[in-house]
């Protein structure tokens, strides 16, 4: 598939080199004047209706509990996790959300979803939105170290201010071609290409209860595709499994220890052995050390080597490659 093919289709120019400052689900599309600790902004945009497809891919039992208290818990004002209270009358637009997607629950409620989510996507691990809810209610002290790792980088703490998108809206596509094979913007494009796989296919936070961490979350779900990019592993089984590995000795998100714990079940004899002797120990140990890959402003850095880029981040190479010996291996060049 060509850059003028699927991908093409609402692509758009990006601004101040690389980031569109204020395209965000989680405040109004003008930027805001923000102090330079990163502190939590309040939410500004109209919110968004409850979306009653995820509650299809429950169990029937859950289903059933979650039936009788929504019209409850999505219309009732929801004290954050953390503590925080948002007093001022902009979070009056949400009817108690803290941002646009936001669904408050309780932690009876969380748990419930959890338990849910956790069995339907045990049942089917290709379960995006199962693996996404069972994602943001299980990793609240996850996310608040992710979300202090950012805040203690440079880079990290323009991204918690500027809040950027990566978003098919917000990629320059026929720029991104235009980069030579190598290069973080080309390889990334060329994964998209040939996984036919979109950015605009992340789900939207909705279970979080802080607006930031929330952030957190998002930004994660949108460097997956990337951190592919970045460690040069495919989408087969066996590549989603050495990413999850990274992922879980990265992020320490429950989500991905569960990934990395059962993933290695479905691999086949050989191939497990493959991960246990060489790509799960270099996913781990590459994982611990890199550099907290949510602090890497990607979109300013479409033009950079890539294996510059993974020496910077402390990544080391992969030590066996995955892709067909006809593919183009431009990246390792």
């Amino acid at each position: 598939m060509g850059v003028n093919g699927m991908l093409t289709a609402g692509g758009g120019p990006l601004a101040n080199g690389g980031a569109q400052v204020g395209f965000n689900v989680f405040r109004n599309t003008a930027p805001l004047v923000l102090p330079i600790d990163c502190k939590e902004v309040l939410p500004r945009r109209q919110c968004s209706p409850f979306n009653h497809n995820m509650m299809c891919g429950l169990p029937g039992y859950f289903r059933r509990i979650l039936k009788t208290s929504r019209g409850y818990y999505c219309l009732r004002s929801f004290g954050v996790l953390t503590g925080q209270q948002y007093t001022s009358s902009g979070s009056h637009q949400y009817d108690g959300r803290l941002y646009p997607s936001h669904i408050p629950t309780s932690p009876v409620q969380k748990a419930i979803l959890a338990v849910g989510s956790g069995v339907a996507a045990l049942k089917n691990p290709y379960r995006h939105d199962m693996v996404a809810v069972l994602g943001e209610t299980t990793g609240h002290q996850a996310l608040i170290r992710l979300r202090d790792r950012m805040r203690n980088d440079s880079e990290g703490c323009t991204i918690l201010v500027e809040r950027p998108r990566i978003r098919l809206s917000t990629l320059d596509l026929t720029q991104m071609s235009a980069l030579p094979d190598g290069t973080l913007g080309r390889e990334y494009l060329r994964f998209l290409e040939e996984n036919r796989v979109t950015p605009d296919s992340r789900a939207d936070v909705k279970f979080v209860d802080n607006e930031e961490l929330a952030y957190v979350m998002q930004r994660y779900r949108e460097v997956h595709d990337l951190l592919h990019t970045l460690l040069g592993m495919p989408t087969n089984m066996l590549g989603e499994v050495a990413v999850k590995w990274f992922e879980a000795a990265q992020t320490g998100l429950p989500m991905c220890v569960l990934g990395a714990t059962l993933g290695p079940l479905r691999l086949s004899v050989s191939r497990l052995q493959l991960l246990v002797q060489s790509l799960g120990p270099w996913a781990l140990r590459s994982g611990s050390r890199a550099r907290c890959v949510l602090s890497v402003f990607y979109e300013r850095r479409w033009d950079q080597n890539l294996v510059e880029l993974r020496h910077q981040l402390n990544i080391e190479p992969a030590p066996v490659n995955l892709f067909p010996s006809s593919k183009k291996t431009s990246s390792n060049s």
